[in-house]
């Protein structure tokens, strides 16, 4: 049996990897989280079968222990059921990439615990991916040399709070944090100008994509829907000064 933690990219189906879709068109079983584009399924069989374990703002269909051991139950099941006269191919589906910001390390360790055979198939994270689908450079010769990726949103259960919110990087680039968006912009300015340029972006890399620009003191004022990114930093000025704007 093998399990594939696969990336399925910031949400244009296009932007899923060639070998991502090798494996899902073999897959057995899917086991997947909510998806900015649930046409990624397609590549799979019609008859494999297909778990939805999402968790999205505000709902957790399943919790990251629960679904540890269901990924393990069911490359088990697999295994058994064919009887070793083939390989059992589980899919472990996950927006963007495994490791930013997915829990694909405690699924792994999970995996490594009950000694299945694991490989996992990295994905365009949404952070690089939709900014730089629009011609918004994360980096630019003299303006910004760094970017820091972080999450927008902790776990509330932890005892001690992780994100400091003192980043010294150029760019910086929240994920999952619209919800505490007013939060967490009144943190970051202790450490940067209310002026900073800021923008949102929602449903990158699909049809429905917004920008919405702003100030760091300001961007909490706006309306925005989610799935969403924050992104702050002077390369917000270069993009909209590109002459194609």
């Amino acid at each position: 049996m093998v399990v594939y933690l696969v990336g399925a990219g910031p949400g244009d189906v296009d932007l899923i990897t060639v070998k991502a879709v090798k494996i899902l068109k073999k897959a057995d079983v899917v086991l997947y989280d909510y998806l900015s584009n649930d046409e990624i399924l397609d590549y799979a069989p019609d008859n494999a079968k297909k778990i939805y374990v999402g968790k999205k703002a505000g709902s957790h269909y399943k919790t990251q222990d629960e679904i540890n051991k269901l990924i393990v139950k069911e490359a088990k099941d697999q295994t058994n059921s064919q009887d070793g006269k083939s390989l059992p191919i589980v899919v472990r589906l996950k927006g963007g990439d495994p490791f930013v910001f997915g829990r694909g390390g405690e699924e792994i360790i999970e995996l490594v615990e009950n000694n299945v055979e694991f490989e996992v198939i990295p994905g365009v994270t949404s952070a690089i991916g939709a900014p730089t689908s629009l011609g918004l450079p994360v980096t630019h010769r003299g303006v910004a040399t760094s970017f820091t990726v972080v999450t927008g949103h902790e776990d509330p259960t932890k005892s001690k709070k992780q994100v400091k919110w003192d980043y010294t990087a150029d760019t910086l680039i929240i994920l999952m944090g619209i919800g505490n968006i007013k939060e967490n912009t009144e943190e970051i300015m202790k450490y940067r100008e209310p002026t900073t340029p800021a923008c949102v972006i929602e449903n990158g890399t699909l049809p429905s994509e917004r920008i919405i620009f702003s100030t760091l003191e300001m961007i909490a004022d706006e309306t925005i829907n989610t799935p969403a990114i924050l992104i702050i930093g002077n390369v917000i000025e270069i993009f909209k000064n590109m002459e194609y704007l």
